[in-house]
């Protein structure tokens, strides 16, 4: 076998080399005069729908997308990844970690139709080779808190910025989605947001047609939010709020956030070049979300409730030392600096873009999106220490 390999490879070496792809600066085009060179979009105007598809439109149908998700690996990614491949599409997976943060996500699709691929994200060379075979961008890439080797400003702006760049100078590329934050602003006292907001404006300098979502906090089975919660509830017998709960928020399942991703990419462009804001049917206080994630894992309700100045004296320690030492500090679960420091409410706007302009119907967060939580149950799925209220007294 090795020396057919070794004759194919003499024979037309091209197959083996990532220089057979083909040349992203012979697909630029510019515009302006010599001295001010500016790459001019080369995304289509009609969206993906002209696409050839094969089958019925199932696992191992050919819908023709054919799509590069940055950050698969995550929360949100699995989703993303799961809906385009149970329609046929065929889905690069960029991964900088270990060979098994990805293989979780083959089992999504039909065979070959999951790739994963090793990448650098400050490698231009390595962004273009994950990108060079596809036809549709998602960038999903971001982060809430810094780490000793990723700022906020890196990796919520600068990344999306040069995965826009590559995309336009790219030539094939029919879809651009960027997906952002809800509260994402420029004048947002949270360097988190404040990044967000500079990366949703980069991506729009280079890409006009990009559609950019803004998700709420979102919820599920891996979620930040409620899992953290539970954990700490169930070790500390007790949950602290910042403030005193009021903050209004508007979580959104995250299932429904990965829906509307594949749903803008097959409305045939009319979502091009749009925000959406993405939020839940409810808005909730924290102190109410708290209620719910106690419910179901069916403990007492116990809340601590931490003035602001506190919260922050917690939270500084990290933030003073996460760049400033050889050596990687612990990730912030309740107390995370920059968050407190952005606290206001996080709810859609009026005027918003919204999931039913994508038609979708959100789920509502009590029920089955937090049905996960029952495994922080004491005892057993079917106990818990507040069992007695929730079961008949006639129960055997």
């Amino acid at each position: 076998m090795q020396s057919i390999a070794r004759r194919l490879r003499q024979h037309n070496p091209s197959l083996y080399s990532l220089r057979s792809l083909p040349s992203a600066a012979s697909s630029i085009q510019y515009c302006g005069g010599d001295d001010n060179r500016r790459y001019a979009s080369t995304l289509s105007t009609k969206g993906i729908g002209h696409l050839v598809r094969k089958g019925t439109g199932g696992r191992s149908s050919v819908s023709g997308i054919v799509a590069t998700v940055f950050g698969a690996t995550g929360f949100l990614g699995r989703y993303v990844v799961q809906q385009l491949a149970k329609h046929g599409s065929q889905v690069l997976v960029p991964f900088r970690g270990s060979e098994d943060s990805n293989r979780h996500l083959k089992l999504m699709g039909d065979l070959g139709q999951i790739v994963p691929m090793k990448f650098d994200p400050r490698d231009e060379s390595s962004i273009k080779a994950v990108m060079a075979k596809a036809n549709v961008v998602i960038n999903l890439i971001g982060r809430e808190y810094e780490t000793r080797n990723y700022s906020f400003e890196e990796v919520n702006h600068s990344i999306p910025d040069a995965l826009a760049m590559i995309a336009k100078e790219h030539g094939g590329i029919m879809r651009f989605i960027q997906v952002s934050c809800l509260g994402a602003s420029a004048s947002s006292p949270s360097r988190f947001l404040k990044a967000k907001a500079a990366g949703e404006e980069a991506v729009l300098r280079e890409v006009p047609e990009a559609t950019i979502l803004r998700p709420a906090p979102m919820i599920g089975t891996e979620d930040r939010i409620l899992n953290r919660w539970a954990h700490f509830a169930k070790n500390y017998s007790f949950l602290p709020l910042i403030g005193d709960g009021s903050r209004k928020i508007q979580p959104v399942y995250v299932v429904d956030v990965a829906a509307a991703i594949v749903a803008a990419l097959k409305d045939n462009g009319g979502s091009m070049g749009k925000i959406y804001e993405l939020g839940g049917p409810e808005v909730l206080t924290v102190h109410e979300l708290a209620e719910i994630m106690y419910d179901m894992i069916r403990e007492w309700p116990r809340y601590v409730k931490v003035p602001l100045p506190i919260a922050k004296a917690f939270a500084t320690p990290r933030e003073l030392l996460v760049r400033r030492v050889p050596f990687p500090v612990p990730t912030p679960n309740i107390f995370n600096y920059d968050e407190i420091v952005g606290l206001t409410d996080n709810v859609v706007s009026e005027s918003a873009l919204t999931f039913s302009d994508l038609g979708i119907v959100p789920h509502k967060v009590r029920g089955y999106p937090v049905e996960y939580l029952i495994s922080y149950r004491k005892g057993g799925p079917q106990f818990g220490s507040t069992v007695s209220e929730k079961v008949s007294p006639d129960w055997p």
